[in-house]
């Protein structure tokens, strides 16, 4: 049980790490380096596309090596080398190193998900509150990306954000490697690479009827999920502009606006696991569409909270996906299953930073938010056509 406790704990601190790398740039392009390199923000924006690219194209390679081979080998070998990826990254003197940096960071990004979540899924009847534990740990990555990038502009400049989460992960992931593989893998041996796991009870056309709605909400999900995080410092540096506040409380701000998406995951862990999860995404996709249609020409204070309220919509629906992932597929196909996910997630996230940066440039934000409520309309039109009972995972015993 305290080993099973310890990985857990091992499984949150890598989700956390994932999502703090892939936007330490986003408060980076926002802060420091328009001044520092004489670009607009729209234009740094597209060297990070390749990072994101990545983000997504390896997913399914993780996925299936993880499912082959080791998944905790694989979260190994995501700490060391996202950690070693970010050191080199602050050594970039250019927009082309830079963007290499983030393509690398990019690569050892994209096992997270598929392995992790895998990871945490496995064994687990009741998956929704540990999933969104999870995913509040990935939250609280993001948030303290730009909390952290803000004060280390302040006081140290920026590469340092680059630096110090590196050398952090790379020694997470050696006593990962020490504590976790180490004893896991023998195990593994011994069960002939199986273990326990809840197995699904579904017919195949709930099955792919469920598997098409997670993959569809899914890809506008990542519209809404990118346009939200890595956006959100330059929409708060912007609409927060009376204020005359600092890079350190503009982090400060996007900070409490992504705790309050924090504590929607966990609000909606706890209802998917004693309710309905088609219930608990229509809540939220419906209050997407309201709060993302009444940001428009919102400034000051009423913007930092309207922000919160959104962020609170748009991460409650980030477990449910993985909750039907995990009751509808088998533990040796999870892997796989959720780096189509998250591929099809990652893949409209990297596309959508050319958007972020083409309507930020010729019409502003307003029209984003615009953009942002149609998306939140037709996910809660999707979910419409989720089955009204989910059947429950049914628990298989341990080897």
């Amino acid at each position: 049980m305290q080993q099973s406790k310890l990985h857990f704990l091992f499984l949150n601190l890598g989700h956390f790490l994932d999502h703090l790398f892939m936007l330490v740039f986003a408060t980076v392009a926002a802060l420091a380096l328009t001044r520092e390199w004489g670009l607009s923000y729209a234009e740094l924006v597209a060297y990070a596309t390749p990072g994101f690219v990545a983000f997504g194209a390896f997913a399914l390679a993780a996925g299936w090596l993880a499912d082959r081979w080791s998944r905790e080998g694989m979260i190994t070998v995501f700490f060391v080398g996202i950690g070693a990826a970010s050191i080199v990254t602050a050594l970039a003197t250019t927009p082309l190193q830079i963007a290499i940096g983030l393509f690398a960071i990019g690569v050892f990004a994209s096992i997270y998900h598929p392995v992790g979540i895998a990871l945490v899924l496995e064994g687990r009847v009741r998956t929704g509150m540990a999933v969104a534990i999870n995913g509040v740990w990935g939250n609280m990555g993001v948030a303290t990306a730009a909390l952290i990038t803000g004060y280390l502009i302040d006081h140290t400049g920026w590469r340092s954000a680059f630096v110090v989460p590196g050398l952090v992960s790379i020694a997470i992931g050696v006593a990962y490697g020490l504590v976790i593989w180490r004893v896991a893998a023998p195990k593994a041996a011994a069960a002939g690479g199986t273990g326990s796991a809840a197995q699904a009870v579904f017919d195949r056309a709930l099955f792919i009827r469920v598997i098409g709605i997670v993959f569809f909400t899914t890809a506008l999900g990542g519209l809404v999920f990118q346009s939200t995080t890595f956006a959100l410092p330059k929409i708060l540096a912007e609409r927060a502009a009376n204020l005359d506040v600092s890079a350190t409380l503009i982090g400060s701000m996007a900070f409490l606006a992504f705790a309050a998406g924090s504590i929607g995951q966990l609000v909606v862990g706890f209802f998917v696991d004693r309710f309905s999860p088609r219930h608990a995404f229509l809540i939220v996709a419906a209050l997407q569409v309201t709060f993302f249609a009444l940001m428009p020409g919102l400034t000051g204070w009423a913007a930092v909270f309207c922000a919160m309220a959104f962020m609170f919509a748009a991460f409650g629906q980030i477990p449910i996906n993985d909750v039907l992932v995990g009751r509808v597929a088998r533990t040796q196909w999870r892997s796989r299953i959720l780096a189509v996910r998250y591929m099809i997630t990652i893949s409209v996230m990297a596309a959508a930073l050319p958007l972020i940066g083409i309507v930020h440039g010729r019409w502003g934000f307003d029209t984003l938010f615009v953009i942002l409520a149609a998306t939140a309309a037709a996910i809660f039109t999707a979910v419409v056509l989720l089955p009204r009972q989910m059947p429950q995972a049914a628990a298989v015993p341990a080897e």
